[in-house]
């Protein structure tokens, strides 16, 4: 982990048992009873500090850089894995990933955004921020699964759309209006899972779907804490950063408690950075459960019941205490 571990106090601690009890394993003098004790210690930490983090530590969490990507999800869920480049508009956008893939006993389009994992890698990918033409590349293959009537499965994992001039000058906020548009009357069941960060409408970009779940430990919000606190404060400061991460619900326990979310997927313990393998476990049975009663609906029936589940979000209701001046 290395340096960026300096970066998560609150980890600190089982990181210290993590590593005595790979002194203890090393040693051949290490009694078992030692080992069990050490490992049950270990076990309690993790469960402790990540069933209560703060909603800064989420977001610190969520940008780990042994998280597992979207490249590492490839390689664990998917067999026979086609990837599919290029928007026939301007180019291809390494930020954004798609493809043809066998999935179980399914055959599925991809789509995923990745970060990059070396210097090099998240250079090419714009550290993990699409342009215009990697969500016109992602609307192609779904249209193309649309013929095809295969189901689409989306990875979310972006801190937000590129913020460039040549984007705006391509058409990004069109590219991403268009992709809602045009996802939430797809005739073909999609599947969106956030598994980190998931910002503003470069998450939403892929992330309308008939099922939208998230990682515990990933984040989803309509604007990151740095912007957040950029926009209030005038400055995102780590103080600021936590202040506006706390205020904008961004966790995964918030967002499926205000609806915006429909499941909340578990991690290993201590953060899916500390087994990927478990984790794409957990994500291969979620997928597959909702692949099962997506398939079995009529095609009339899943656009319906899209089309519903994004109506029911920010509703609020107008009462008498209006006349107070408090809405209820």
């Amino acid at each position: 982990m290395g340096s960026y571990d300096q970066r998560l106090p609150f980890d600190r601690r089982i990181q210290d048992l993590e590593a005595k009890l790979r002194d203890a394993e090393a040693d051949p003098n290490t009694l078992p009873d030692m080992l069990r004790e050490l490992r049950r210690q270990l076990l309690a930490a993790k469960r402790e500090v990540y069933s209560s983090l703060k909603p800064w530590e989420v977001v610190q969490v969520a940008r780990h850089p042994e998280r597992p990507q979207t490249s590492d999800y490839i390689d664990l869920l998917f067999d026979d894995f086609i990837e599919l480049r290029g928007d026939r508009h301007f180019g291809d956008d390494r930020a954004m990933i798609t493809g043809l893939a066998k999935f179980a006993d399914y055959k599925v389009m991809f789509i995923g955004q990745q970060k990059g994992k070396n210097l090099a890698e998240k250079k090419e990918c714009f550290f993990g921020c699409s342009h215009p033409e990697g969500y016109r590349k992602a609307l192609a293959k779904m249209k193309l699964a649309e013929k095809f009537r295969l189901p689409v499965i989306s990875f979310i994992d972006t801190p937000g759309a590129y913020p460039g001039i040549g984007a705006e000058e391509r058409g990004e906020a069109e590219a991403i209006a268009r992709n809602l548009l045009e996802m939430a009357r797809l005739r073909t069941p999609i599947i969106c899972v956030v598994i980190g960060e998931g910002g503003s409408g470069g998450a939403l970009g892929i992330g309308v779907g008939d099922r939208v779940s998230m990682l515990e430990h990933a984040w989803y919000s309509v604007i990151s804490p740095e912007g957040c606190a950029g926009i209030l404060w005038k400055t995102g400061t780590p103080e600021n950063s936590q202040l506006a991460a706390e205020a904008i619900k961004l966790t995964s326990r918030d967002l499926a408690r205000l609806g915006v979310i429909d499941e909340v997927i578990p991690e290993p313990a201590g953060g899916a950075h500390r087994d990927h393998r478990e984790m794409a476990n957990s994500l291969k049975t979620h997928l597959l459960r909702h692949l099962r009663v997506l398939r079995a609906l009529k095609t009339d029936e899943l656009l319906k019941r899209r089309y519903d589940r994004f109506r029911r979000m920010g509703q609020f209701f107008e009462g008498e205490s209006l006349r107070t001046g408090v809405v209820t």
